[in-house]
């Protein structure tokens, strides 16, 4: 039983457009306008230089995944360039963005959902978490059904929340050009507004950044890729600049409808935007707009498992993460993102959520692209079916920098202390876990129970845990441009 390559470039570009249009697009337009002052032109300005700086780094990121073809690649990078424990220190720090990213979007989704039923007020936070909750196992469930499944149900959502975004689009399109005073007031006066602070400006590139963050699912799923050399980097290079577009119209047709201040105080922006322009269609809008929350949620799920199973399989998580059910999906990793995430639930301040998760995002990146230059200095013979550019490494390092250090800089708080703390407390539990006894009887009997009970087994290729179709990987690179 191994994980199989079963997603070719079709169902890759649809993974990536479930991954990053998610809640980003319907809940980062507030934390942007928030941190800009309100200022429309900086605000879509943001928007623009944030779809800029995530195509750069996505392509960065690529070589990741297309040098290292298998399932949680970026971890797997990490302990080969950097080595054993600055991976464990990724791992720590995804065991809690991954639930940090999965609570907000879930909340969200369920903020969306059951917003009709109290037309004119918020709805209770009581039923928001229960249903959140629901929304969340049900989720797990879907998973464990295997990536070809999750790879239909992705095909069928994005249907649905392109239909919800270029409605949005246009209808802001329309709006604009029958040029009602209303409409159109919030754009001829967008340069007189306050200009943000440069720690603002920062804290306002990490929510709009977050509107793209699913973009390393690729990488996340590289094992399970038909001819990843080739298909990761041409699903980016075709999907990011349609993203891109999508939410710069989205955010206009926002700013046509609401001003500033409603879209700040709106929790649920769109519904808010559908309540001014088409009462009778908010149903409509919410299924969409629920349908697409969903479909990036399950993707984010997969994203988080294998790198869970992966590193089981390297011996810095039990054996039994690495285990698969008869679906060829590592279950008890699904389970451990559920779980941990059905905890964060209870905190829901979105902004920040996003704010947090953020700062850790980007650290890792920046992580990458140095291991990433240790190896093209240590090892320049690797085969490389994809080779970024050296400006485009140098550029997300200093993305990174920015991003981190600027709030730190500018405007220290001490939740960023926080933070730091947490992030680096990931290297005393590498001591503790190296220093544990990790075959004990007890841990062994554990491991044996949980098998039985979720029916599952080892892969059969313990060393890579992926079905290439070939009897070796370099065989993938064959006839492929380098």
């Amino acid at each position: 039983m191994q994980l199989l390559r079963a997603i070719g470039f079709f169902r890759g570009n649809i993974l990536i457009f479930s991954a990053t249009i998610g809640a980003g697009i319907f809940v980062s337009p507030k934390g942007v306008l928030k941190y800009s002052s309100l200022n429309v032109a900086v605000s879509l300005s943001i928007w623009a230089a944030c779809a800029v700086l995530t195509l750069i780094s996505a392509l960065s990121h690529a070589e990741l995944g297309t040098t290292f073809p298998r399932s949680g690649a970026q971890y797997y990078f990490l302990k080969r360039s950097l080595g054993s424990s600055v991976a464990f220190l990724s791992l720590w720090i995804k065991l809690f963005t991954h639930p940090l990213r999965l609570a907000t979007e879930t909340l969200l989704l369920s903020t969306y959902t059951i917003q009709p039923f109290y037309a004119g007020c918020p709805a209770p936070e009581l039923p928001k978490k229960c249903l959140a909750l629901a929304i969340l196992w049900s989720l797990g469930l879907l998973n464990t059904r295997g990536v070809q499944t999750v790879a239909w149900f992705q095909t069928i959502s994005t249907v649905a929340k392109m239909t919800v975004l270029c409605f949005i689009s246009l209808t802001g399109i329309v709006l604009l050009g029958i040029g009602k005073k209303e409409n159109v007031a919030r754009f001829e006066n967008a340069f007189d507004a306050e200009l943000p602070k440069v720690s603002q400006i920062a804290e306002a590139f990490l929510q709009g950044l977050f509107a793209y963050s699913g973009t390393s699912i690729l990488n996340s799923i590289a094992g399970e890729i038909k001819n990843p050399g080739e298909n990761i980097p041409k699903s980016l290079i075709t999907v990011l600049p349609m993203v891109a577009v999508i939410y710069l119209l989205a955010n206009v047709s926002y700013l046509a409808v609401l001003t500033p201040r409603e879209i700040i105080s709106a929790d649920a922006v769109a519904v808010t935007w559908t309540d001014k322009i088409i009462p009778s269609m908010q149903w409509v809008i919410s299924f969409g707009i629920s349908t697409s929350i969903f479909s990036s949620m399950c993707c984010t799920v997969l994203s988080a498992s294998r790198m869970i199973y992966t590193a089981s399989q390297e011996g810095q998580l039990p054996l039994i993460f690495s285990m698969l059910n008869n679906h060829s999906c590592p279950t008890m990793a699904v389970s451990q993102i559920i779980i941990l995430t059905s905890v964060v639930i209870i905190t829901s301040d979105l902004i920040n959520l996003i704010k947090y998760s953020g700062l850790a995002i980007w650290f890792l990146r920046g992580l990458h692209m140095i291991g990433l230059l240790k190896l093209r200095y240590q090892e320049p013979n690797l085969p490389r079916p994809y080779k970024v550019p050296l400006p485009f490494i140098f550029g997300c390092i200093a993305i990174s920098l920015f991003l981190i250090l600027t709030p730190l800089i500018q405007a220290p708080k001490i939740e960023h202390v926080y933070g730091l703390i947490f992030m680096f407390s990931g290297l005393l539990c590498y001591w503790i876990q190296v220093h544990l006894n990790q075959h004990s009887v007890c841990s062994v009997k554990i491991t044996c129970y949980l098998q039985l009970l979720f029916n599952v087994s080892p892969p059969e290729d313990h060393d890579e845990g992926i079905s290439t179709g070939k009897k070796d990987l370099k065989e993938i690179f064959v006839n492929k441009k380098l």
